[in-house]
């Protein structure tokens, strides 16, 4: 079968730069590569042609002779230097990869190096994610070693690294897989420390309890972080600390749930108050507020009172507050009161009754109908 051309195996122009055809290279092995694809023999043979294909025209002498001779120029040895061997800087590309695959970002080389990051759970009441609040939390973590001040010596001197002579990373070499990381016994600094610090031991850093004031803004919900700059973890000596991310959790109202900006609430009603209409007085986050019960409201209506939910802490838009009403069935009823009850049930008789129970006939109709189905 004849081979496809290597432009159009790595989706770039013939006038594609340097920088192009690593990064469509890079691409296409980060989808294909077989540690990704076990399984799969089809992904894996287009591994095998994209790396084909790099190889001869990251080099410039083999991209030429390609250029000018296709294919042939490496079935006869036309190519120079060994035909399509292995001659690219393809190892510098799996180091990026395996790097991205394993967290980092470009390998050891050119990274910069800082503490971990760091979450804290806070809980709020619904009335603090809503007006916002300030509060104190205590995280514990590692921080800078006073006794040092952070760089790990009990006298400032450290020395060039042996392992990796000053450079701060090293490279595992496997086959055609070249790797770059982090030296592990500089952690990437390229100095070791002649005298290590007794209260850090060398580390520049100490198990600690940090006590930090956080600032919540108005309209937070489940969910939400906020990220403080530089108050995670400390770094190695002579790097900075992480972040620390404050993560909000807000606790269950016993009367409003949110969703979203909105906020929802029951209304319960007594059968009366439904029936014939009342003016009632409900809670609100900012005080109570007057709502009119129209007369014959019926169980599950809502009401909406606009602007009486959560102002958004992203687009500043308030939301809604949406009252549905739930009818209470009375009880630990008097022997009047169950007289009454018993003296106004008995008007409903008589051919007019369905006409105070719209919902009751047309459920009754709709059972019939089914029976009709069902029989026929």
């Amino acid at each position: 079968m004849s081979k496809r051309c290597y432009y159009e195996v790595l989706g770039v122009a013939r006038n594609t730069q340097d920088d192009e055809l690593k990064k469509s290279f890079r691409r296409l092995a980060m989808k294909y590569h077989p540690d990704r694809c076990p399984d799969d023999p089809a992904a894996q043979d287009k591994f095998k042609e994209a790396k084909e294909a790099y190889e001869i025209l990251a080099d410039a002498q083999k991209r030429a002779a390609y250029d000018q001779h296709g294919h042939a120029a490496f079935e006869h040895g036309m190519g120079g230097r060994g035909g399509a061997g292995f001659n690219g800087d393809v190892g510098d590309i799996f180091g990026d990869i395996f790097s991205d695959i394993f967290g980092g970002r470009g390998g050891a080389r050119g990274r910069t190096q800082r503490g971990s990051d760091l979450r804290y759970l806070i809980e709020l009441d619904l009335e603090e994610a809503v007006f916002g609040v300030e509060k104190e939390i205590e995280v514990p973590t590692l921080v800078e070693c006073g006794t040092c001040t952070g760089s790990g010596s009990s006298d400032g001197k450290t020395s060039t690294c042996s392992t990796c002579r000053g450079q701060g990373r090293v490279r595992m070499q496997n086959g055609i897989f070249s790797i770059q990381q982090a030296c592990p016994h500089c952690a990437g600094s390229g100095k070791v420390i002649a005298n290590p610090c007794k209260e850090c031991r060398g580390e520049g850093r100490v198990n600690d309890e940090r006590t930090l004031q956080v600032k919540i803004p108005a309209g937070v919900d489940n969910g939400d972080r906020i990220r403080l700059t530089g108050q995670g973890e400390a770094g190695p000596p002579g790097t900075v600390p992480g972040d620390l991310y404050v993560e909000v959790r807000v606790r269950e109202h016993a009367i409003f749930q949110r969703d979203g900006d909105d906020l929802h609430c029951e209304l319960p009603l007594r059968f009366a108050q439904a029936a014939l209409g009342a003016e009632l007085r409900v809670p609100t986050l900012e005080g109570e507020t007057e709502i009119k019960i129209p007369p014959e409201t019926q169980n599950g209506r809502q009401f909406r009172l606009r602007g009486k939910g959560v102002k958004s802490v992203r687009s500043g838009r308030t939301g809604d507050l949406h009252c549905r009403v739930a009818i209470e069935t009375p009880v630990r009823l008097t022997a009047e009161q169950r007289e009454l009850l018993q003296q106004f049930e008995a008007t409903f008789s008589g051919e007019g009754a369905a006409a105070h129970s719209p919902r009751n006939t047309s459920w009754i109709d709709g059972v019939k109908r089914f029976w009709e189905r069902v029989t026929s």
